[in-house]
């Protein structure tokens, strides 16, 4: 008797060993054969039924190359304070070059002064984080820390914007309507100046050489920042008339 026990228990031994074997090579060619196929028939099982291992190489994981834009609401930002804006007007100075003393430009960079300030730290964040590319942006925002871009941002909204347009009714339709059969909406929706949607710029004075620019890296998708694809949603759908009509209405302030 006592030598038999030691037999059942190898036995039984054998056999659960042999269940788990059968159930992993089950869920890793049958339950999740799409999932992983890369290493060792071991390696597969194991991953299927759970049991993951980290390579010894961490270089050979893959890492996404761009990151996630943001948008951060009005109310969260919050108001700067003095001092706040006056550590933005500091840094500020390093900007000056392309968007001016002031916050106007007068070139093809765009105006900044008085504009959003969720607007302005949303682009510096994904400029930062590579969610947004432009070679000159890229290398000016990777020093800043996250409150010098919070500084910057209180201080370019707090500059006096150029005027822009109070009347929507000389406006393009598709500022002023949309098209919902293609389903766009209209662009005051989002851009307007007393309506807007979080995230989104004023556009009004902005030039029409920079205007331009973005809508047709939204069109062919070379620019991705856009809180669910919405502007290259509507970018795509736009004839090429309809978008210079829409640059030339928002561009027809700057000065």
């Amino acid at each position: 008797m006592t030598a038999q026990r030691p037999r059942n228990i190898s036995r039984i031994a054998i056999l659960t060993v042999a269940a788990i074997g059968l159930v992993a090579f089950t869920m890793g060619f049958y339950i999740f054969p799409a999932r992983d196929s890369s290493g060792t028939l071991w390696q597969r099982m194991c991953r299927a039924a759970g049991f993951v291992r980290l390579p010894a190489d961490y270089s050979t994981l893959v890492v996404p190359s761009t990151f996630t834009s943001v948008v951060v609401p009005h109310a969260l930002l919050g108001v700067g304070a003095p001092d706040q804006i006056g550590h933005g007007a500091t840094l500020a100075l390093r900007c000056s070059v392309c968007h001016g003393a002031r916050g106007l430009s007068g070139a093809d960079a765009p105006n900044l002064a008085g504009q959003y300030a969720e607007v302005i730290y949303k682009q510096l964040l994904d400029y930062q984080r590579g969610a947004r590319t432009n070679s000159v942006m890229n290398a000016m925002s990777s020093s800043l820390s996250e409150e010098d871009i919070r500084d910057l941002s209180f201080y370019y909204g707090h500059l006096p914007r150029q005027s822009h347009h109070e009347d929507l009714s000389s406006a393009p339709a598709l500022i002023r309507v949309g098209d919902p059969m293609r389903n766009i909406p209209p662009c005051a929706s989002c851009h307007g100046a007393h309506d807007g949607k979080d995230g989104a710029p004023e556009l009004g004075g902005e030039p029409g050489t920079y205007l331009r620019q973005q809508l047709t890296s939204f069109a062919d998708g070379t620019r991705k920042n856009d809180a669910s694809a919405d502007m290259r949603s509507v970018a795509r759908h736009v004839s090429p008339s309809e978008m210079t009509a829409v640059i030339n209405y928002y561009a027809e302030n700057e000065r």
